[in-house]
């Protein structure tokens, strides 16, 4: 057996050792969002350390669990802390959680995270809805003898972020009063930033904001079959469109000024959801 697709196999079983539920809809929580579990009628928790063989977050402010419960009457699965490929982990272990949060029963993923804009009209703060995104150096989760069970050899990607669940979003946002850019979101590795000329080549691929996760798990979830949409935080400008250094601080602080806007979107949008 493909030795990805036995540690996944593992994972499951250890979840359905301990865990009675069937979320609809799986949520990663990105910086920012990580006290949105308080928004949710949590029904049960699961550590990442009661899994056999899952990976754990290693970046501050992930708390390394999952919730499961309801938003409104729709049964979700939230993800507090993902890991990066920048922390060590083999890809293929980066994308376990989605894998598995499919396996569990969600045939929706609402992928969020932080970014930097490079987007000249975006602002520190503000949210991006994904409409397309671009991998740069991070390597295809998909490389590798394909997991048949999962999805077919060669996945086609023209349309990953579900046009239904954009309409949700855009909709949800206008009315809230929340103000929601679109884009195209670029994952490099991290975990260092990005340099100025890095951020001039994205800018001139039509690249939006970029960061250090997100395409890897729509990818995997793509193949999967899943339905999938996201939202990505501008915590800040990128280097050379910002002139201060930038710092993991500061991409926290203006994620957690954010987070109330973020997750009423989240929240009232994944009510809708359920009937599309």
């Amino acid at each position: 057996m493909n030795p990805a697709y036995e540690k996944l196999l593992k994972c499951y079983q250890s979840f359905q050792e301990k865990i009675d539920f069937k979320p609809e809809i799986a949520i990663v929580l990105g910086s920012g969002l990580g006290a949105f579990g308080d928004q949710i009628q949590v029904e049960q928790t699961l550590s990442y350390h009661e899994l056999e063989g899952f990976p754990v977050s290693t970046v501050k402010g992930h708390k390394g669990q999952f919730l499961f419960g309801y938003i409104g009457e729709v049964p979700v699965v939230l993800m507090q802390g993902r890991v990066h490929f920048y922390e060590g982990y083999t890809i293929s272990d980066v994308v376990l959680p989605i894998r598995l949060m499919k396996l569990m029963g969600a045939h929706t993923l609402f992928l969020t995270n932080a970014s930097g804009g490079i987007n000249p009209a975006f602002h520190p703060g503000g949210l991006m809805m994904l409409t397309d995104h671009v991998s740069i150096f991070a390597p295809n989760p998909l490389i590798g003898e394909n997991i048949e069970e999962l999805g077919t050899r060669f996945p086609d990607m023209s349309q990953v972020y579900d046009l239904e669940l954009q309409k949700i979003l855009t909709d949800t946002a206008a009315e809230n009063g929340i103000e929601l850019f679109e884009g195209v979101y670029a994952q490099l590795t991290g975990p260092s930033f990005e340099s100025p000329a890095e951020i001039r080549m994205l800018g001139k691929l039509g690249v939006d904001a970029v960061g250090m996760s997100t395409v890897v798990e729509a990818i995997v979830a793509n193949h999967m079959g899943m339905r999938i949409c996201g939202v990505s935080c501008i915590s800040n400008m990128a280097a050379g469109i910002s002139e201060n250094p930038l710092t993991h601080e500061e991409v926290q602080e203006a994620a957690d000024q954010a987070a109330p806007q973020f997750e009423k979107l989240v929240k009232e949008a994944v009510k809708k959801m359920r009937l599309h």
